[in-house]
């Protein structure tokens, strides 16, 4: 089950709504990872914004909800920002709201992306049996994701390889690779001693730090190269 729901409206298209929370991460002095707002902001669009993708939508809008205090409200607009300039997008709409009566003693925040999906488009593949896996980027959490920053996954790399026909994505978030590949593939029980990669299936991926591709055996070689050194092979044993 992906973390985003379909709402469909007027027959022929869909909303996707996607969210993320953030707390004890940014400047006040109990925060546990102490970065700027800017990149709080950053990385928690980052989730949702992948979870709308990977789900078919396009995003439109994104909604803020601020309990960081007053003060950061631009930096925060300005991390959505960023991520929106990533992938090219300039007409998404911005709103939200400052929780501005108490002050919290640590940061936190939430971010919903709200996306159109045209109902003809489909994220899912019925049989996975003869397809190609991959994970993209490593997972990280914490102060990882800031000292090895280059091997995130970039957002225009994800945007990238959503565009394979028919590819599936699947970003990975706190309960690591193997919680996902069970969500992708519920029909099975996947175990530890199944998964064959480099990558540590258990860790958590934080920010959706690597996300998990899916896709035909004759576009393998295009997956490789549109992501290079983050390519990392994965295979099911049955």
């Amino acid at each position: 089950m992906r973390d985003s729901i379909t709402i469909p409206f007027n027959g022929m298209d869909s909303l996707i709504i996607a969210c993320d929370n953030s707390g004890a991460i940014g400047l006040k002095e109990q925060d546990l990872v102490h970065v700027p707002y800017e990149t709080v902001a950053y990385y928690s669009f980052r989730v949702a914004v992948m979870e709308c993708i990977a789900s078919g939508g396009e995003p439109i809008s994104v909604v803020l909800h601020n309990f960081c205090g007053n003060e950061p409200w631009d930096e925060l607009v300005s991390g959505i920002q960023k991520g929106l300039g990533e992938l090219n997008l300039s007409d998404v709409l911005i709103t939200g709201s400052t929780e501005s009566n108490f002050s919290l003693m640590q940061s936190a925040l939430g971010l919903v992306v709200i996306g159109k999906k045209l109902t003809a488009k489909t994220t899912e593949i019925a049989d996975t049996k003869h397809m190609k896996f991959a994970v993209v980027g490593i997972p990280l959490v914490g102060n990882e994701v800031i000292e090895q920053n280059d091997q995130v996954a970039p957002l225009s790399i994800f945007q990238e390889v959503s565009l394979i026909q028919g590819a599936m994505l699947w970003p990975v978030g706190s309960k690591g690779i193997l919680y996902e590949l069970n969500q992708m593939i519920p029909n099975e029980e996947l175990s530890e001693e199944m998964v064959v990669t480099t990558v540590d299936i258990l860790k958590s991926a934080g920010p959706s730090t690597c996300f998990i591709a899916v896709v035909q055996p004759d576009q393998e070689e295009t997956l490789r190269k549109i992501t290079g050194s983050l390519y990392q092979s994965l295979q099911i044993k049955k």
